[in-house]
């Protein structure tokens, strides 16, 4: 699985101007599943993202994890993630998982990471969603769990 974190202030995520999930301070994650992965791969992300120190100290380090400020997380799927570039212009996504196994790990995914203490909102999946953040630092991660690594 792979997931673009960025560390916020605010976040939310609306569908045809209602509001789906929003956040306070805290991580707008986008995610996707790639062909291959199970629950073990969606498991082990969150679990890593739950504890991955990227907030700020009284020192002003990253050192703590979302838990430790009290953060929550806002989830959306983004098949995008798994784009293919190297032949052409045109992006490719066969590496993404199919959508109904995306849609399974999506849920999979932020369901482990509310089991880990995190708040959790979401989009929806395979949705045309409008998602507005305001990027605290800026903090941006890529993550990526590969198959068979979870």
């Amino acid at each position: 699985m792979r997931a673009v974190v960025q560390r916020v202030s605010a976040a939310r995520v609306e569908v045809e101007g209602c509001v789906l999930g929003e956040i306070g301070a805290g991580l707008m994650i986008l995610v996707c599943a790639m062909a291959g992965d199970g629950s073990a791969e969606a498991d082990a992300l969150a679990a890593k993202i739950a504890r991955l120190r990227i907030f700020r100290d009284e020192a002003g380090k990253m050192n703590r994890a979302l838990r430790d400020v009290q953060g929550a997380a806002l989830v959306v799927s983004q098949f995008t993630l798994a784009a293919d570039t190297a032949r052409g212009n045109r992006p490719g996504f066969s590496a993404a998982a199919p959508p109904e196994e995306g849609e399974r790990l999506y849920l999979r995914f932020a369901a482990a990471l509310a089991e880990a203490g995190v708040p959790v909102a979401t989009g929806r999946f395979g949705a045309d969603m409008a998602v507005t953040l305001t990027n605290d630092g800026p903090v941006t991660l890529w993550l990526e769990v590969p198959a068979g690594r979870g």
